[in-house]
């Protein structure tokens, strides 16, 4: 009997446990249904988004285009391979859609994708395993053209699919590379500038991205009432540049000869216009290809950079002079050495030969006692610090560019204040220079240099800004900036003048050659020998009315025996200066002894291409037929247009084939690209070495065309005239302070 009752006890407790757990349960059942909740997660919307697909739909980052038209930096669209791996994606079609062959697919792609077999074998194998649904290649699927895409495609593979991406591509290769600057993808998945223009302006360019969703199933497919959602992008706006492609073109190849021949530490230029202070060519070496940026040097040099100009300072030096009206040039002075006390170590010239000297002479001849008894005994030295200030040399010049660096005016005691005045002891960068500069080719008043022309919406194509010259102060007078001009110019015109290897055949120059010392930190002190300084010149043409400005320096070339330090410097001047006032049609002001007559192009559409190759050519110029027809389609040159002898012209016929560009320059190849709306990439810098697509090859527009490009062997291609190669004066500075 007790053991009876103990046994029903026993049973009521387990009742009561399992009528507990049950209205536990259910409890907890009744409660899921009634709020649609597990631990404070909605049940319908986790539902929802777990049916829900959705994507970013990425903005196209806006284009950056030079001031007429070219484009420089625009999002090339690439591809991602993927490979469906997952069979049961097949289950509702006739034909496979994943990947059916796994050895064959990794057989057929490698050649393509330009990698080993066994490693795309393993990826496929390794999805299959691991029951993914798709697998990728990492970089060997990444970023592939469409031409790479349309092979791929024509094979014809199950399972291969494609998503298209965008990376940013620089179409001219080291074109203006430090004033463009880069932009990569990050870790998001989003275009951001790195450095220059895509770094200075990335949130314009960059737009905002916008957004797709829909209700997909268990394969990834929209169902029938997908509730889509889109959001569309909104595309960055397009940069317009002040940079002159044919300027720009000009100064990259004759820099990258002159990097070649001389293989100097460092090489920076630009030209301006001085009427506006648009910057229409800039550029370093080191530099690099944006498109694979390889960065010895992530300075811009020609705004980061500040060191001791050497002479071309002393250009400001006779202006602070003469417009403090204390300057009679036709004054004599004892040149060679200058010391004005026993405490103070003395100031020499480059050489102790001149004797007595005026102080145009001393102009002329670089003389450094002549600067510095200008500023110790003339201006007085609070004075011609107050005309520094007033040329901004202690402050930016505030360029439109990220990474810009003022010099420091070092002014502390008498002899720096006098080495000042000769490019010692201060430092300046040289858009500094530049924009001090300007007064003295626009009748005193100075402009802030810049190279953003506008901004434009990309979409509406309305210009939403647009820049326009800024006066930014007016340190001398009209009379005194046409008086230094004269002096200016007689540096390169005089028998004299240390700037005669810098004449022009046909325009009148005027400027100033600085042979700056270089300070070695580890020396203690400035490198001496041959070579070892930075040689440079700041020039201007033509000298009644300049209308471009350009700086060079060149920093410890590799000189061959007596070589002047001014050949590789005046090599790039002239060459830039000479060419890029002909192609913007600037009249010459004095005869040359080899006169250069414009070959003014007629009606060429319709034309028999051998007649007017034949003429043309009878003209002086480089006449290259594209094409196997009889008739000219069109030409790189239109009616009127005014061509110099040598200037290539290209004639497209109405069968067009692709010519041997073999030596072709860049300037030539772009011109062939435009023409035949070819899809281009350009690497190196220089001539043509090598062509994607063979001689002779059937063309259609979007054709895509690869070139290579190489420096030419400039041993003997320097064109400087024999007075400058030989016994010519050389600006050099004095001894080391």
């Amino acid at each position: 009997m007790k053991k009876n009752k103990t046994t029903h006890f026993m049973s009521s407790i387990l009742i009561l446990i399992f009528v507990g757990i049950f209205l536990l349960i259910a409890g907890r059942f009744l409660y899921i249904q009634a709020t649609a909740e597990i631990n404070n997660v909605s049940l319908e919307k986790w539902a929802k988004e777990k049916r829900t697909a959705s994507y970013t739909l990425d903005a196209e980052r806006g284009k950056i285009f030079d001031k007429n038209g070219m484009t420089l930096a625009y999002d090339r669209p690439t591809f991602r391979l993927q490979a469906i791996v997952e069979e049961s994606y097949t289950q509702d079609s006739e034909e496979p859609l994943h990947v059916k062959d796994p050895e064959k697919t990794a057989e057929m792609l490698a050649p393509l994708l330009n990698t080993d077999q066994g490693y795309l074998l393993e990826r496929l194998k390794k999805g299959i395993k691991n029951d993914q649904f798709q697998v990728e290649f990492g970089n060997a699927g990444k970023e592939l053209s469409q031409q790479t895409k349309e092979k791929i495609e024509n094979l014809d593979l199950p399972g291969i699919t494609f998503e298209k991406e965008a990376v940013r591509f620089y179409p001219n290769g080291m074109f203006a590379s430090n004033i463009i600057g880069f932009a990569r993808k990050g870790e998001d998945g989003k275009i951001n500038g790195v450095t220059g223009i895509e770094n200075e302006m990335n949130d314009l360019l960059s737009g905002k991205a916008g957004h797709i969703s829909y209700q997909r199933d268990n394969y990834n497919k929209k169902l029938l009432d997908p509730n889509e959602v889109i959001k569309k992008p909104e595309d960055g706006e397009n940069v317009y540049l002040t940079i002159d492609q044919k300027v720009q073109t000009l100064l990259e190849d004759v820099m990258s000869q002159v990097n070649k021949e001389y293989k100097p530490e460092r090489i920076s230029a630009v030209v301006m216009d001085p009427k506006t202070g648009e910057v229409l060519a800039m550029g370093n070496r080191p530099s690099y290809n944006p498109n694979n940026p390889d960065v010895e040097n992530w300075y811009n040099d020609v705004i980061s950079s500040p060191f001791e100009p050497g002479s071309t300072m002393k250009i400001f030096t006779w202006a602070s002079a003469i417009n403090a009206g204390v300057y009679n040039g036709n004054e004599w002075l004892e040149s060679g050495s200058y010391r004005i006390s026993e405490n103070i170590a003395p100031i020499h010239d480059w050489s102790n030969n001149w004797d007595s000297i005026t102080y145009d002479e001393g102009f002329a001849r670089s003389s450094n006692v002549a600067a510095a008894k200008l500023v110790w005994e003339k201006i007085g030295t609070e004075k011609y610090l107050d005309y520094l200030n007033a040329f901004d040399f202690d402050q930016k010049t505030g360029i439109d560019l990220p990474g810009e660096n003022a010099g420091n005016l070092v002014y502390n005691y008498p002899r720096d204040k006098m080495a000042t005045g000769f490019g010692q002891a201060s430092t300046v960068t040289p858009i500094q220079q530049m924009k001090a500069a300007t007064a003295i080719a626009n009748d005193g008043k100075m402009l802030k240099p810049y190279v953003i022309s506008k901004i434009v919406d990309s979409t509406t194509g309305q210009t939403i800004k647009e820049k326009s010259p800024e006066v930014v102060g007016k340190p001398i007078s009209e009379e005194t900036s046409e008086q230094v001009l004269d002096l200016m110019e007689s540096v390169v015109s005089s028998d004299y003048g240390t700037g005669k290897p810098y004449k022009l055949e046909d325009y009148s120059v005027a400027g100033k050659t600085g042979t700056a010392q270089v300070y070695e930190a580890e020396k203690g002190g400035y490198l001496t020998g041959h070579g070892n300084y930075i040689f440079s010149f700041l020039g201007m043409a033509p000298k009644n009315d300049p209308q471009l400005m350009m700086y060079v320096s060149v920093e410890k070339p590799e000189l061959e025996g007596n070589t002047p330090g001014s050949t590789p410097v005046s090599f790039i001047f002239k060459n830039v200066m000479q060419n890029s006032l002909h192609y913007m049609n600037i009249n010459p002001d004095k005869d040359s002894s080899k006169p250069v007559e414009a070959i003014e192009i007629p009606e060429l559409k319709g034309k028999s291409k051998t007649t007017v190759k034949k003429s043309l050519e009878a003209k002086g110029l480089n006449v290259s037929v594209i094409g196997s027809g009889n008739t000219i389609t069109k030409a790189s040159a239109a009616e009127g247009d005014e061509l110099l002898p040598n200037d290539r012209l290209l004639l497209v016929t109405d069968k067009p084939t692709m010519p041997s560009i073999i030596g072709w320059s860049t300037r030539d190849v772009l011109q062939l690209a435009d023409l035949l709306q070819l899809d281009i990439e350009i690497l190196g810098n220089g001539y043509v070495k090598s062509q994607s697509i063979k001689k002779g090859s059937t063309l259609k527009k979007n054709d895509y065309l690869a070139v290579e490009l190489q420096p030419p062997d400039t041993k003997n291609n320097n064109n400087e005239s024999d007075e400058g190669q030989t016994g010519e004066q050389t600006d050099e500075p004095s001894e080391a302070q």
